[in-house]
């Protein structure tokens, strides 16, 4: 195929791909609230669009649309219903409980804890610190969105992923398209000098009412009497009472009302009314023209923070496969200790025996001393191997604990070892008889990662429409309607006035009394009309500012396109090297498996040949030490192939489908019920490890550390 004929078919894959999309975000406006599901099956997912196409980027599978961690919207503001003053009163936040959930109590028997996988997880569900985290953040993102509701700038929401549980391992797929420190909302790659949010301010959508209430009296001396009517100060009173409404439309209009009102009395000769009472009213209408019009513009935060709260929705679900993922390694991880200290007991039992059997030959004269110092140093070194085992299972509890419970101050539950239940088994899973383009599909199309760069591409090309807009000059439109009306009763000091003037003071009574009903009425007949329309234009000559914007936004919108491009190759390098990795870890196991048999019975054999005189103590010592190597290798096998296992259906993000775990409950943290975790087995019915405790490990250190004295070989009988 040629290169030409390849970029035509990539760009019809994209159109349909665009015209999928459109429709999904339709739905998911439709359907915001509803419980969410994921795919099943594989999708098949197109490349993102060529640098050169016009994209219009939303995920092409059912997105997790917002999740509530608790009965309340955050999004949604208070009401003055039933409650007048609730808009004005802070808001409360639940508390955050750090006792445990009852599932962890249940689990102690007897002084320990048997924990199985599906328990495991079911209690990080409840009690992780890490999920409980992230998932007020979707509180966070609700917060968002009433914000943006206002016409105010979004804040962001954060996309890290917690990392605070210690323990486990990841893939590399786990921290792409969130990391710590990045911000949704704030520009791309979390950075806090970007583009994002470029363009015009947006109008403020929440009405504003202020009132103005003012009772002055002032007294002020006059320089000359002819304005004062020859007195040589002027005393009034001036009481003001005034009122203002504003408010801010999406299609970039801007609406104002005031209406003022003002009683004065004064003492000054030349006032007609004393009380003088005067009313204004004003009514404007602006809408910008060019800059800041439309509803795309002033609305543009509202789309951001409600795209920020499905990345929120998005993350959460990436923390729950993370964290997830990280407690199956660290189950696993616990198995392999406790297996180990399984191995290193049982190798310090046959250790023991021997050495014990070769006293007893020694005794009798048909052992070499040499022979028993070997196997006193194989003994000890045992000891010490299971010692250093003991502490290790010790440390993985504790890791276990930590990521299952809130709080470990309750000593019963400090000090009470874990008996891990589950042991993983070889069998396959559906994906391992798909071929790798199903899979790649199957995990491009699922994947959270995908999710949040195809979000963040959306929110990247509504900036790049905001720069776009405040390339253009500012043109207002401005309509207003006005009116002043004047009334009172007519001042005593009328007639005087007038006198000096030379009018008839019998002019007074054609002012007539008005009260402030007349004045008010006055104001909407038209008797004081101030009307008009105006016209503001604001052309920036060079622009420059606005060019460099725009040209930023530009260049950040290329850069996420080609992020998404890198993303789309790391999940197939992901999808082919963990299916390389399990195919690998089966044989291991099955290879170790073997190698543990072939041990096992060459160990058993040296033995008998050691009884019938045929063999060494040396010879079956080597075969013990070649057996705990084999153990440790079945061991490790083991765990590899669970590690990589978990760390596949982490990459398809089909752990929670698979584990029948509702990303609804988990939201809320109300799971009781211990998910059904497919490829694990009951562990085999064997002696429990009984750890020591810390004086009884010093002891034996001590013991170790203490000459022994020396066995006194019998003599001989000479011949």
């Amino acid at each position: 195929m040629s290169a030409s004929q390849s970029n035509r078919s990539s760009r019809r894959k994209t159109s349909a791909l665009f015209a999928k999309l459109k429709g999904t975000a339709a739905a998911c406006l439709l359907l915001a609230g509803t419980a969410p599901t994921y795919a099943q099956a594989p999708q098949q997912q197109s490349a993102p669009a060529a640098p050169g196409l016009p994209p219009e980027p939303t995920p092409n599978y059912t997105q997790p649309l917002y999740l509530r961690p608790s009965a309340r919207d955050f999004s949604k503001a208070r009401g003055y219903w039933p409650n007048p003053i609730a808009p004005f009163a802070p808001t409360t936040v639940a508390p955050t409980n750090f006792a445990n959930s009852l599932q962890l109590d249940q689990l102690v028997k007897n002084g320990k804890i048997y924990l199985s996988l599906g328990d495991a997880v079911l209690l990080a569900l409840q009690n992780n610190y890490d999920i409980a985290i992230q998932r007020l953040n979707l509180n966070i993102a609700d917060v968002d969105i009433l914000r943006s509701k206002s016409g105010s700038a979004i804040s962001g929401v954060s996309t890290s992923i917690q990392t605070g549980t210690q323990g486990g391992t990841t893939s590399s797929v786990s921290s792409v398209g969130g990391g710590p420190g990045s911000v949704a909302g704030t520009g791309v790659g979390g950075l806090a000098l970007t583009t994002s949010g470029a363009g015009p301010t947006p109008e403020t959508l929440d009405p504003l009412v202020t009132g103005t209430i003012e009772l002055n009296h002032q007294t002020q001396p006059e320089q000359s009497p002819i304005f004062s009517g020859g007195l040589p100060a002027i005393t009034q009173n001036i009481n003001t009472y005034n009122f203002n409404y504003s408010q801010g439309f999406q299609t970039g209009t801007a609406m104002q009302l005031a209406f003022q009102n003002t009683r004065t009395t004064t003492d000054n000769l030349f006032s007609f009314f004393s009380p003088a009472l005067q009313s204004t009213f004003n009514f404007s209408l602006t809408q910008h023209l060019l800059q800041g019009f439309g509803t795309g513009i002033n609305g543009r935060f509202i789309v951001q923070a409600k795209n920020d709260r499905r990345i929120a929705d998005s993350i959460f679900r990436q923390q729950l496969l993370y964290s997830i993922n990280q407690v199956e390694n660290i189950y696993w991880g616990l198995v392999s200790a406790y297996e180990d200290v399984q191995s290193k007991q049982h190798a310090l039992d046959q250790s023991g025996a021997l050495e014990k059997d070769d006293e007893k030959q020694l005794q009798v004269g048909s052992m070499a001393p040499l022979d028993v110092v070997n196997a006193k140093s194989q003994l000890s070194s045992d000891q010490q191997a299971l010692i250093a085992s003991q502490n290790t299972l010790e440390y993985q509890q504790l890791t276990m604990k930590q990521a299952i419970a809130r709080n470990l101050d309750d000593p019963a539950l400090a000090d009470a070892p874990i008996v891990p239940t589950d042991r993983v088994n070889l069998s396959e899973l559906p994906e391992e008889h798909m071929t790798t383009e199903e899979l790649v599909r199957q995990a491009e199309a699922n994947s959270p990662a995908v999710e949040q760069d195809l979000m963040t591409l959306r929110n990247d090309e509504i900036s790049l429409k905001g720069a776009k807009n405040a390339l253009l000059p500012v043109l207002d439109a401005e309509a207003f309607y006005g009116a002043t009306a004047l009334g009172g009763a007519v001042s005593p000091n009328c007639k005087t006035a007038l006198e000096q003037f030379g009018i008839p003071p019998t002019e007074c009574a054609l002012l007539g009394q008005t009260g402030y009903g007349t004045v008010f009425s006055n104001l909407f007949n038209s008797s004081g009309p101030n009307k008009g329309v105006e016209f503001n234009l604001q052309i920036p000559i060079r622009n420059r500012a606005a060019q460099a914007t725009q040209a930023q936004s530009q260049i950040e919108y290329r850069q996420e396109q080609m992020r998404l491009q890198q993303l789309y190759i790391q999940i197939r390098m992901n999808v082919i090297s963990e299916q390389y990795a399990l195919t690998n870890d089966r044989a291991a196991v099955e290879s170790a498996q073997a190698n543990q048999n072939y041990n096992q019975q060459s160990l058993d054999a040296e033995v008998k040949k050691l009884h019938l005189g045929a063999s060494t103590t040396a010879a079956v010592l080597q075969q013990q030490r070649s057996l705990a190597a084999a153990d440790a290798q079945i061991i490790a096998a083991h765990a590899r192939f669970a590690y990589d296992r978990s760390a596949l259906e982490q990459t398809l993000a089909s752990t929670l489908d698979r584990y029948g775990i509702s990303i609804a409950d988990a939201a809320t943290g109300n799971i009781h019920q211990a998910p059904v975790i497919p490829g694990v087995e009951p562990a085999k019915a064997g002696p429990e490890v009984t750890e020591p405790t810390q004086q009884e490990q010093l002891q034996k250190q001590e013991q170790q550390t203490t000459p022994q004295p020396q066995t006194q070989a019998q003599p001989q009988p000479q011949h």
